[in-house]
Parts: structure tokens; C-alpha cells; sequence
């Protein structure tokens, strides 16, 4: 089964829970769905211009790693028994 007939199913499984709802609970699931669609394209260009890039600073590479490494923490509570 493909991904795309696999989403068909699922969807017509929501639409078969969902056919029983009043009109204005139709009209606020539209509402979101389409909120949510809106959202999902703008965080998959944002996040996929974002995976790329070079890096923006005036600190040396040495610099970086000094801080990196002093910024370390480590919280190791050992238990007894």
C-alpha cells in the first residue's frame, strides 16, 4: 500500500468519526486545519533555510571551543543503595 492510499484510508476513517458533529464544530475543525496547514508550510521553509548556513561571529575557532568546553556541566548524583 502506498503512502498516498494510506493517507486516503486515514482520512476517510476521521471523516466517518467526524460526519456526526454540528456544523459549528465542522466550521472550527476547518478553522484549525487550515491554521495548521498555514503553519506546517512556513516552519518547512524556515526550518529547511535554516538547516544551511555559514557561521556568523568574530571569535576565533580556539575561542569557540575554550567556551564550549568551560560551559561544560556536569550533575552526576551517584545514589547509594
Amino acid at each position: 500500500m502506498s503512502v498516498e492510499e494510506l493517507d486516503t484510508k486515514i482520512v476517510n476513517g476521521y471523516l466517518e468519526l467526524l460526519k456526526n458533529l454540528s456544523p459549528v464544530a465542522k466550521k472550527d475543525l476547518i478553522t484549525k486545519l487550515t491554521r495548521l496547514t498555514k503553519f506546517d508550510q512556513a516552519t518547512q521553509k524556515d526550518g529547511l533555510e535554516a538547516s544551511f548556513g555559514a557561521w556568523h561571529g568574530d571569535e576565533e575557532a580556539e575561542d569557540i571551543i575554550k567556551i564550549i568546553r568551560e560551559s561544560r556541566t556536569t550533575n552526576r548524583n551517584i545514589e547509594s543503595f
